[in-house]
């Protein structure tokens, strides 16, 4: 057993193989250690999160001398998937393993898979094969799709699984399902529970599929308070998230600059992790009654009417007044926080919008009227300062510098971990809430041939794909992940990351010596 620290609030436990993981899950699941946010299992790693330093410190200290008992077999239940065998790389993945198209169908189908744990997203349950005599494996694409269509039947590695929406993945398509992986409304909400047995059926088409709970969600009494007039390029609800589910394929989400809006909440009396605006481009909000509104995060001209207002600042709007907020001049993301905090539906205890698995409100459009709580807050007597933590260059760039930990992966990178750290990397247009994706002319080149097993991942999580550019996650990652993580930006830098927008530039730093406990 080794324990990589994943930056400075997780810890990576290396283990040999899916029967270990499986006892380390189930004992560290019934008794978390001392604040223990997420327990998520993967092929041969264990990741543990925590919410701080210390707590992950101690762990690591009690997990040196920790052996668990066998984990407990649940009785298993057979889930038939209908698929329709019409994925792009089929022909691809058939030629790889040597046989023809109808010989990978019949593989594919005839296999009784075994779903072993969740991740990725929601839904997403990675299934092996029951006999490992009847396993083959496949690699994962070198340049991963940015959009994978939900419904997608993919392989990769010795694993099989469905995609439960449309999402980025490095996965080979051999088919599709229109069968619902995940329903947030059920008891569980993921269709495939690890232990459960999953049969794959060749079908000439996709039969249909009825939802039977057309029950409309209630949304919770509400105040209305503002009208938007101009929604932006995007604007999203969001909270402090939902930690705890990622055995579930659900990423805890959240504000991606959660600094930002924490400090809106706080100017207006709220409760630091009430319901906020997130939005980028610019918007518009006219009063339906008096309120007050605080913007904070990305450098941007705020005005009420025509009055300017500062950011980080609580003002009150009289009804029929509007507020404005002008694309930003640097930074990438604004908040802003209404007293008495935002309403919005909820997902498994949160309003986040989760762009990655589709999880909680839709994103906020002109003419949506949004309410807030029945009951008032009171104003905060100090002054805030607005927590955007990037730079504006003299051309007018972004730019900032990311803190980090080296691993749980940079052993697989050799001396091309210092051509990462020396690199100025620019910030991709293909960017979003999962994370960013980095260019440069400057590849960081792997020392170490293979696949690695998919394993959890964290916001900060710096993964090198085979071409060699870094991929930085926020705060919408995925759960798991497949290939290798160099670095882990710091928890308190991940705000700074989510203000880059594209055609910024980021360097990163190494805080501190960190190596294997």
């Amino acid at each position: 057993m080794q324990i990589h620290p994943v930056g400075t609030r997780a810890l990576l436990i290396d283990l040999d193989g899916l029967t270990q993981v499986m006892d380390y899950h189930a004992a560290l699941t019934a008794q978390p250690l001392k604040n223990q946010v997420d327990c998520i299992a993967a092929a041969t790693t264990v990741l543990l999160t925590f919410e701080t330093p210390d707590s992950a410190r101690h762990a690591a200290q009690f997990l040196q001398d920790f052996t668990p008992g066998a984990a407990k077999a649940t009785e298993a239940r057979t889930v038939e998937i209908d698929v329709l065998y019409d994925g792009e790389d089929i022909d691809e993945v058939a030629e790889h393993l040597g046989i023809s198209r109808e010989a990978l169908i019949e593989w594919h189908t005839s296999t009784e898979w075994t779903a072993a744990f969740g991740g990725f997203a929601p839904g997403f349950s990675y299934c092996a094969p029951a006999d490992p005599a009847d396993a083959r494996s496949i690699p994962r694409r070198a340049n991963p799709r940015t959009a994978v269509p939900a419904g997608a039947v993919a392989i990769a590695g010795d694993f099989s699984a469905v995609y439960p929406r449309q999402s980025p993945g490095g996965w080979q398509l051999l088919g599709t399902t229109n069968t619902p992986m995940w329903d947030s409304a059920a008891e569980p909400p993921a269709l495939v529970q690890p232990g459960d047995r999953v049969r794959y059926r060749a079908v000439n088409e996709l039969p249909e599929i009825y939802d039977a709970d057309s029950t409309a969600k209630r949304s919770p009494a509400r105040l209305p308070r503002m009208e938007v007039l101009d929604a932006g390029l995007l604007t999203l609800f969001q909270d402090l998230g939902r930690p705890g589910f990622g055995d579930l394929g659900v990423t805890p989400s959240g504000a991606a600059d959660r600094a930002s809006a924490a400090t809106a909440n706080i100017a207006v009396g709220n409760p630091r992790q009430a319901t906020v605006l997130e939005n980028i481009g610019g918007m518009e909000l006219r009063a339906l009654s008096d309120t007050v509104v605080c913007v904070t995060g990305a450098a941007a001209r705020v005005s009420l009417d025509t009055m300017p207002v500062q950011l980080a600042r609580p003002v009150l709007v009289t009804a029929g007044q509007t507020v404005r907020i002008e694309a930003a001049e640097y930074g990438m993301r604004n908040y802003v926080a209404i007293r008495g905090g935002l309403i919005a539906d909820s997902e498994l205890g949160s309003s986040s919008t989760d762009v990655l698995s589709g999880l909680g409100p839709a994103p906020v459009a002109v003419g949506d009227i949004l309410g807030v709580l029945p009951r008032s807050s009171g104003m905060t007597d100090g002054q805030l300062s607005n927590p955007l933590r990037v730079s504006q260059t003299e051309d007018g760039r972004t730019v900032a510098t990311l803190r980090c930990v080296l691993g749980p992966r940079d052993d697989w990178f050799g001396e091309s971990v210092h051509s990462f750290l020396d690199t100025e990397w620019t910030v991709s247009a293909h960017s979003n809430r999962v994370g960013l994706r980095l260019e440069s002319d400057t590849t960081v080149e792997r020392v170490v041939d293979g696949e690695l097993p998919s394993e959890g991942m964290v916001a900060g999580s710096v993964q090198i794909p085979p071409n060699g550019k870094p991929v930085l996650f926020l705060r919408d990652h995925a759960v798991t992940g497949g290939y290798p993580v160099v670095a882990t930006v710091l928890e308190e830098d991940i705000d700074i990351a989510a203000q880059l927008p594209p055609g910024a530039t980021v360097c990163f730093e190494v805080k501190g010596n960190t190596h294997d406990h």
